[in-house]
């Protein structure tokens, strides 16, 4: 399964924090909340995921110069001007016909990521 991970957003509600760290690689509990994302991803056998990266993108790849985080193959596609959410999934998702799972990067959250992609599969 493949995601896209959006953090591209410039995080100005969370100033001054963001002011040269991207929302994502925010810390909390010692830990850029980005991880706590990929974690979740991780648990539930995806196995790439696109990041969608436009302010202070730098600072993300950074994080993750092998281009990886745990199982999961990772690649930045930069956003050169705000394209707004729906714009920078299209951009992420290339032109593969395959579903995606689209998660915010800075949102943190529990659910059960395989329950809801089997609940999608039944609805197609």
């Amino acid at each position: 399964m493949r995601a896209v991970i959006m953090a591209g957003g410039e995080g100005s509600r969370l100033r001054p924090l963001t002011c040269d760290t991207p929302k994502p690689m925010a810390r909390l509990c010692g830990r850029p909340t980005i991880e706590y994302i990929l974690d979740l991803l991780s648990k539930h056998q995806v196995t790439e995921a696109a990041v969608t990266v436009r302010y202070l993108s730098d600072r993300l790849r950074e994080a993750f110069p092998d281009g990886r985080y745990k199982n999961i193959s990772l690649s930045f596609v930069e956003e050169t001007k705000p394209l707004g959410t729906a714009g920078s999934v299209k951009n992420a998702a290339g032109e593969r016909a395959e579903d995606l799972l689209v998660i915010s990067g800075d949102a943190l959250c529990d659910i059960d990521l395989s329950q809801a992609m089997r609940f999608h599969e039944r609805q197609k």
